[in-house]
């Protein structure tokens, strides 16, 4: 079963090879470094560590502690831990 990420409303499918997949997140990370050259752009570097989420634990750890942060920052409750009542 090939792995997946959704990305807002969008689901992508991965290539079903863990190699491919380590290494097409290291190249877009080392692209995204490059990113003042014309095509290649910093965008580059968070979609490569998305990619290596899929795979890597402690990248996984950061994406979630991102998501959970973004989650409340929308909700309005500004990343404090206590609930509005």
């Amino acid at each position: 079963m090939a792995a997946k990420i959704k990305i807002g409303d969008r689901t992508f499918e991965l290539p079903r090879s863990r190699l491919i997949r380590l290494i097409l997140g290291l190249v877009l990370i080392v692209g995204g470094l490059l990113g003042f050259l014309p095509v290649l752009g910093f965008w580059m570097i968070p979609l490569g560590l998305l990619i290596l989420s899929v795979d890597l634990p402690v990248v996984r750890r950061w994406r979630r502690r991102l998501e959970v942060w973004w989650g409340r920052r929308r909700n309005g409750n500004g990343g404090n831990h206590e609930t509005k009542a």
